[in-house]
């Protein structure tokens, strides 16, 4: 290479498309030798010779018909510290890029330079101006930077994706996740195998460290205040405390019920100093803006704590776990279902409750009675308090208990839902339920005839039982009017609940129910019933008016004293439990199809399990997302229908290749396109069954009843019946909860 053409390289090698603009103003970078001199003089000139443009552009021409051969070398040169490849890259305007192509001649100069800068930085880079121009300094401490962050950060390495994990591999993790489950099952305390106890003990040892207490209260910052009727207000910490609970609501809707802030205003005065009580008498006046937003803004930091943070406090929760959320029963370890003590705060309800609003108190040591054995180590109190009672009550299941004060409710501390008490009620709940269905024929039979008793009192009872029977009402509790929402049951029905129809819709003597049921939950019915029913209902209303009981001469009581009479341990629930488990038995003996794929026996399953939740009038809103969810459902099943036209394509193509050839080869293909297509066809079934599940129980609670009214055997015998996974039906919790109905429930059972 001639010293002329290397000069020609460093200039354009320092050539940018903005720098052309200002040519005029700036000098060419200083380069040795005579030639480099020649051609700056000729530049401050402005005078260039025509032919060395022509020769200039012939090279460029030549340069973008490089290959990708000469391309791949220059990767391969440009690497710097063990070989990373970096992109020279200068934000200055008075720089080029050091990857604009240049022919083969100006690529080494180019390269040469940048390994001099990056490795040694013994090239340095001169600008020379012949004016003093405007930012020059800060332009080169850019540059500067530029080059370092070059050299400290090289350009990243593709990251290679992860790797199929080999078949040795997945046995192993299969192996690990059996090994585990063994391992639990082999911890499992099998209660159901041993002796029960004499009637009403419910455990020998009990031993647990008792609750753990709500944190005390943390005051707010100074710069936080509350204001009343437009000037700050000092609140002393107790009505600040009670204050806070109506601030942290207050994009609620609740805060906007006139019930619920009277209640509140009442209670907070409760707790303000005489002073505050003379300045605050209008909840209109206050405003606790400021405090809501920091309650905001500390939230939205809980919730953006590092993953450090969480970790950390997820270890300090799982350390109190381990000291108060287990204790001793009979010497084995069970799980404490609540160890913590609600925190203070305002009521809220269900409905329209009227006591919502009102003040929840703080729980202290001195609420507590504690519940263990005498052997046992008793808990200590928090330091400076007492327990107000220590009891050793073995035909009980609370280890803690107390009485809160906003419906003088009794609150408990009690066992896990998987432990051995909760298993032994649900057991003999369920066998009860079972015990019913020899005598419902006989009690069918005596209300029957009790429909033209000559005792009203004895007609009305009969009427009720009817409505229990055959659509699972409960039975409904006595209240104190204006202590609780107005709920009701069968027991308590008024005459504004119903609404008889002697013909509706082609049917005959039709009864409308429409009440608010348990947990304010809507239930409206319309039912055809027996003619002795529907006379009796006129009967019962006769000169009735709003507000007055349907059943004015029973109450619940009456109703449980009697159906005691029928059969031991019968109560209107165990009615409800009868006739949803019976219901779930039925329905899957009607909609299981034995040539069914697995997800179409599910699908089976969920159907009986919806007709359950209807009986039992279990609802719920849809989710939030529902629409969305369904949107991408529907997006997965189209996407896999383009797919399947593509396979039946490609196996339409296979058959002809392999009608043409007989070659093993096409032979497999053929094959291979088959199980593609079968396998697309199951993909797509699968997921429009779960779109049609989906939408059937947007609005039930399938849940509900599982939990609590059917018997788990009928589900862990159909599925061993029909080789269907338990975990498709019961998650992880329920599995738990029910694992003695797993272990003593074979296919064969039956309800």
């Amino acid at each position: 290479m001639t010293q002329e053409t290397a000069t020609e390289d460093h200039d354009v090698f320092w050539d940018t498309s903005k720098d052309k603009q200002e040519k005029k103003k700036k000098p060419a970078r200083k380069s040795e030798g005579k030639a480099a001199k020649e051609k700056k003089n000729e530049e401050k000139s402005g005078h260039k010779n025509k032919k060395e443009k022509a020769k200039k552009a012939d090279n460029e021409k030549k340069e973008e018909t490089v290959n990708k051969e000469e391309a791949k070398k220059k990767k391969d040169k440009n690497k710097v510290n063990g070989g990373v490849s970096v992109k020279m890259e200068f934000e200055d305007e008075d720089f080029a890029s050091l990857e604009k192509p240049v022919k083969k001649g100006k690529k080494r100069v180019r390269m040469e330079e940048a390994e001099d800068t990056v490795k040694s930085k013994k090239k340095k880079i001169k600008i020379e101006d012949d004016k003093e121009e405007p930012g020059k300094e800060k332009r080169s401490k850019k540059l500067d930077e530029k080059k370092k962050k070059i050299k400290k950060e090289p350009k990243e390495e593709k990251v290679d994706k992860p790797k199929k994990k080999t078949k040795e591999e997945r046995d192993a993790a299969i192996a690990l996740k059996v090994k585990k489950k063994e391992e639990e099952e082999a911890a499992r305390w099998r209660w159901w195998e041993e002796e029960k106890y004499e009637d009403g003990v419910k455990w020998r040892f009990l031993e647990h460290k008792g609750p753990v207490f709500a944190p005390p209260y943390d005051p707010l910052p100074p710069h936080v205040k509350f204001y009343y009727d437009g000037k700050p207000f000092q609140l002393r910490l107790p009505a600040e405390e009670v204050a806070g609970f109506f601030a942290h609501m207050l994009d609620h809707e609740y805060t906007t019920r006139d019930v619920f802030r009277n209640n509140f205003f009442l209670d907070w005065r409760k707790e303000m100093t005489l002073e505050e009580k003379t300045v605050i008498t209008d909840l209109s006046k206050c405003d606790f803006t400021e405090m809501h937003t920091y309650f905001k803004a500390k939230s939205e930091e809980r919730k953006n704590r590092s993953k450090e943070e969480k970790l950390k406090l997820k270890e300090e929760n799982q350390k109190i776990v381990e000291e108060f959320g287990y204790c001793l029963l009979d010497h084995h370890k069970e799980k404490i279902g609540n160890f913590k003590i609600e925190p203070p705060g305002l009521f809220r309800g269900r409905g329209d409750h009227p006591k919502q609003g009102m003040l929840k108190k703080r729980i202290l040591p001195e609420d507590i009675i504690i519940n263990c054995s005498k052997e046992s180590k008793i808990p200590e109190p928090p330091a400076g308090h007492k327990w107000k009672e220590v009891r050793h009550d073995n035909t009980v299941t609370w280890l803690a208990s107390w009485t809160e004060n906003v419906q003088g409710l009794a609150k408990y501390i009690m066992l896990n839902a998987n432990s051995k008490l909760k298993g032994e009620k649900d057991w003999e709940k369920y066998e009860v339920a079972r015990k019913l269905k020899h005598h419902v024929d006989n009690i069918r039979k005596t209300y029957r005839d009790n429909f033209k008793s000559k005792e009203m009192k004895i007609r009305q009872r009969a009427v009720a039982l009817y409505f229990i029977d055959k659509l699972a009402l409960r039975a409904g509790n006595e209240k104190e009017e204006g202590e609780t929402a107005d709920t009701v049951g069968c027991c308590s029905l008024r005459v504004e609940h119903i609404k008889l129809y002697p013909e509706l819709d082609g049917e005959n003597h039709v009864v409308e129910f429409d009440f608010l049921g348990k947990d304010s939950i809507r239930y409206y019915n319309k039912v055809p019933v027996e003619k002795k029913v529907f006379k009796n209902l006129q009967l019962f209303m006769e000169n009735k008016q709003e507000g007055d009981d349907l059943f004015d001469r029973l109450n619940t009581p009456m109703l449980n004293k009697h159906l005691q009479s029928l059969m031991e341990g019968l109560t209107a629930k165990v009615f409800r439990t009868y006739n949803a488990s019976i219901t779930l038995q039925q329905q899957l003996e009607e909609l299981t199809d034995p040539e069914a794929t697995v997800p179409e026996k599910i699908l089976s399953y969920n159907r009986a399990n919806r007709a359950v939740a209807i009986l039992c009038n279990h609802q719920r809103a849809p989710p939030k997302t529902f629409d969305q969810s369904m949107a991408n459902l529907r997006t997965k099943i189209e996407a896999r229908k383009e797919q399947m036209a593509l396979v039946k394509k490609e196996l339409k193509e296979a058959k002809k290749q392999a009608n043409e050839s007989d070659s093993e080869k096409l032979r497999k293909l053929l094959e291979s396109k088959k199980k593609a297509l079968q396998r697309t066809e199951e993909q797509i079934m699968k997921l429009e069954v779960q779109a049609t599940d989906r939408e059937e129980n947007k609005q039930i609670a399938l849940s509900t009843s599982k939990l609590n009214y059917l018997d788990p055997r009928i589900s862990v015998a159909w599925c061993k019946k029909w080789n269907v996974s338990l975990e498709k039906i019961y998650n992880k919790t329920l599995r738990d909860k029910f694992a003695w109905a797993i272990d003593m429930a074979e296919s064969d059972f039956y309800f």
